[in-house]
């Protein structure tokens, strides 16, 4: 509340009942100030009786009949003994002494026109002042005989007035009164609960009696209802009841400010006494209404005021609002961004009072976004909200280094560092490195885990990375085998370049991100004596890694390292192999015993994809581990088919792999071995029967099987030999059928060709005489032949035929032997 210098500051909205009132949590609309400086100087002489406000002046009129002219300050620029109307821009005034009192004054809103030189005075009478063509002052009596006038509201052409009996309305234009509002409440004494008018539009009038407010419209009568009327009339468009008694009334756009009189009962004495006035702002209804706020105001001397001793005055376009009291006059303004920043702060909420002065940080002037923030973290931490406190920093403090040093001490001084750790800058802006320190040793003391989260989200520059290195190892001298600070530690040596240690401590710990950390850094040097680790840790990654940098380490260099393991190396060279059959050939016998020792069912893939692969050796191998099948392979590789077949029928006892084996060979001694071993073994002569019958004649072995010789399944047997040979007829015959028709349809395809023309042009030659083949007077007779071959001769060039050879043909084709050579086209002319 603004107040006069030297003046004591009281608030308007201090309660003095005996009561307290709870304190409302809605934000009021309306803000108060007391108009000090001049007016304290009346008010301390004489007491206020009305107010009316023009442009930037205040007329205020005492109960001594004394008008002061005050600034919006409440200042005083002149005062007056007399009524006077007077040009506050120009030199032009009225000045004129009555015979009767004068209650109210008012101007004719356009004043300032040339056309528009009135205005009203209201007593018992109330008269109409008009200056006339030359420059005098007429006056006429608009009405009397009704008591006193107490209120006039001027508003365009429409001049309304309150007496005794009601409300009356008078078009200046037409020189008519249009409208009689009688007054509702008779009961009332008007000298002690006077009317209030206000013009919320040029046609649009507020009355406020007693407790009824009724909202009148003027409106245009219709030229055929005129007669003898006027041509306005007016209509209640709305009509409601106050719980007070109305002491003055204002528009606010499409609400109204009300300023009531109020008596309340003690609850103590039960006695009626006068309580604080009210300013409501209401929603007009069409038969009641809504409040949108109420305040009460703290005025001087409240508890000795009638309903009469208040005013409310208004300043059109500024949503100023003047409550004037015999003591006092207080201004009420609308609430702007600052006042509502004020008031969500005084009851503690600052986020929403951050969220609007980042909305309107344009408009508001007494307040700072940054201000505002800080109060908002100082509040979270005052109720232990540290870890949202340590969230909106970053919102608030944004870029400034400075601040946000500042609030990281706030935080350790409470030991909440932990909190505000997460949020810390780590780009733009960068904080001291002993900020970032002093949070790194915190979690360092206390929480490994969340030591090594900072350690892997911050950049290893924004702290020297030496000290917390050595940190770190004073600690691990207490927890040697902690497997979070290890890989801490390890961490931190990367960051100093330190691969070595950090490469170190990966492998010993059989950290996954030993491989990232080779390749991230080129590592490859430092490992050729680790390969035997990195294998142990993880073969398949340690061996994808090597063999994608064979330039850097080489195969035998891998090799020489896993000589005392040969499980790792047999690992190293089947991947090695897997890539490319030909880069290890060196190695491949070693790997005949690899195979045959950690991985026997690869070694018969191998033994068939090597063409590098000692077969003696391999066989050797393979005998002394009596590994058959590998074997049998071998054997048959080397050409030794018997020996792998015998292998197969004596060891095996498959006759269906020793008919496959023979099938492969496609070998008619190797047939006659498996006839004669399978001759005295039933299950074997049944298997032949199946599956001989479309590689070998089946008659060589039935005419050997013995007389009596019991064998499963021969009535099937032998008829799938028919059912086979059958089906080789059949096959015979429809291929001798596609081979006929190819060669016919091949054979018209040729004749076709041959039957086809044969360009000839200037550009051809004769590939006899290399002359053009064309004459060049096309009137002259030629002769030309053209052949199957696209080549070109003057008949004269080709040699005679002769009795033993009729045809002539292509001599640089040599067509004669070559066939379709023979003349296609001889042009004559």
């Amino acid at each position: 509340m603004a107040e006069a210098e030297g003046q004591e500051t009281e608030s308007l909205e201090e309660s003095t009942d005996e009561s307290e009132e709870e304190e409302s949590e809605e934000e009021p609309k309306l803000k108060y100030e007391r108009l000090s400086n001049g007016v304290t100087e009346i008010l301390q002489k004489d007491a206020a009786g009305c107010m009316t406000v023009h442009d930037k002046f205040l007329a205020l009129g005492t109960h001594y009949g004394k008008v002061y002219l005050l600034d919006v300050q409440g200042n005083i620029t002149q005062k007056f003994d007399v009524v006077q109307v007077f040009g506050l821009y120009s030199g032009e005034e009225f000045h004129e002494t009555f015979d009767c009192p004068i209650k109210i004054i008012a101007v004719n809103p356009h004043f300032v026109r040339t056309s528009c030189k009135q205005f009203v005075t209201g007593g018992k009478k109330l008269l109409l002042f008009e200056r006339s063509w030359m420059s005098r002052w007429k006056s006429c009596v608009l009405h009397e005989g009704e008591g006193n006038i107490r209120s006039v509201k001027w508003r365009g052409h429409l001049i309304a007035w309150a007496n005794n009996m009601g409300v009356k309305i008078f078009d200046v234009t037409s020189k008519q009164r249009i409208t009689n509002v009688p007054r509702d409440d008779i009961s009332l004494r008007p000298d002690m609960y006077p009317c209030s008018l206000c013009w919320k539009d040029s046609v649009t009038l507020i009355i406020g009696w007693g407790t009824s407010v009724k909202i009148c419209s003027v409106k245009e009568r219709h030229a055929s209802e005129m007669r003898d009327l006027p041509s306005r009339y007016v209509e209640i468009v709305s009509q409601f009841e106050t719980e007070f008694y109305i002491s003055g009334l204002a528009p606010l756009c499409d609400q109204l400010v009300v300023l009531s009189y109020v008596k309340e009962v003690s609850e103590k004495t039960e006695r009626e006494y006068r309580a604080r006035p009210r300013l409501d702002i209401i929603q007009p209804l069409p038969e009641t209404c809504e409040e949108i706020s109420s305040d009460a105001l703290t005025v001087r001397g409240f508890q000795e005021n009638e309903c009469r001793d208040y005013h409310l005055e208004y300043s059109e376009g500024e949503s100023l609002f003047y409550i004037v009291s015999p003591r006092d006059i207080v201004v009420a303004k609308e609430r702007d961004q600052d006042d509502h920043i004020d008031w969500l702060l005084e009851k503690k909420k600052y986020e929403e009072a951050l969220m609007a002065a980042e909305i309107s940080q344009k408009n508001i002037k007494r307040h700072k976004i940054l201000d505002i923030g800080l109060a908002y973290i100082n509040h979270l931490v005052e109720k232990g909200e540290y870890d949202i406190a340590a969230r909106k920093c970053q919102k608030i403090l944004g870029k400034n280094a400075a601040l946000w040093e500042y609030e990281v001490y706030k935080f350790k001084e409470i030991g909440q560092l932990k909190a505000i750790s997460p949020y810390l800058p780590r780009g733009d802006p960068v904080l001291k490195p002993l900020i970032y320190e002093m949070i790194l040793h915190e979690f360092l003391e206390s929480d490994y885990e969340g030591f090594a989260t900072l350690i892997r989200e911050w950049p290893g520059d924004l702290y020297n990375n030496s000290v917390i290195v050595q940190a770190v190892r004073d600690h691990l001298k207490k927890d040697s085998q902690n497997r979070t600070l290890l890989k801490t530690l390890a961490e931190l040596y990367t960051y100093d370049k330190n691969y070595g240690n950090a490469l170190e401590i990966y492998l010993t710990l059989r950290h996954k991100d030993v491989f990232q950390l080779i390749h991230k850094h080129n590592l490859f040097s430092s490992i050729k004596d680790k390969i035997v680790l990195l294998m142990d840790f993880d073969s398949e990654k340690a061996v994808d890694m090597l063999l994608d940098n064979e330039d850097k380490i080489s195969i035998k260099k891998v090799v020489e390292e896993l000589e005392d393991r040969p499980e790792l190396q047999h690992v190293y060279l089947h991947k090695l192999f897997k890539r490319d059959h030909h880069k290890g050939q060196r190695y491949h016998e070693k790997q005949i015993s690899l195979y045959a020792e950690y991985d026997r069912p690869n070694l018969l893939p191998f033994l068939r994809d090597s063409t590098h692969c000692p077969l003696e050796k391999a066989l050797e191998i393979c005998q002394q581990r009596n590994f058959v099948e590998e074997t049998i392979y071998l054997l048959s590789r080397m050409g030794n088919s018997r020996s792998a077949l015998k292998m197969i029928t004596e060891e095996l006892h498959d006759v269906d792999k020793a008919i496959e084996f023979a099938k492969e060979q496609d070998d008619g001694e190797l047939w006659e071995d498996l006839i004669l071993y399978s001759i005295d073994k039933p299950p074997f002569i049944t298997g032949l029967l199946n599956n001989i019958g479309t590689h070998v004649d089946p008659i060589l072995l039935i005419h050997r099987i013995k007389e009596g010789m019991e064998i499963p399944n021969l009535r099937d047997s032998l008829v799938k030999i028919l059912q086979d040979y059958n089906l080789q007829i059949l096959l015979r015959e429809g291929c001798k059928k596609i081979l006929v028709a190819d060669s016919l349809s091949l054979l018209k395809r040729m004749h076709r060709t041959q039957m086809k023309g044969v360009l000839v042009d200037e550009e051809n030659i004769c590939e006899s005489c290399l002359s053009p083949i064309l004459p060049s007077d096309a009137a002259k007779p030629f002769s030309v032949v053209a052949f199957h071959c696209r080549h070109m001769f003057h008949k004269e060039c080709l040699p005679v035929p002769s009795m033993n050879s009729p045809a002539q043909f292509c001599n640089i084709c040599s067509a004669k032997h070559r066939g379709p050579g023979s003349a296609i086209l001889e042009l004559k002319k």
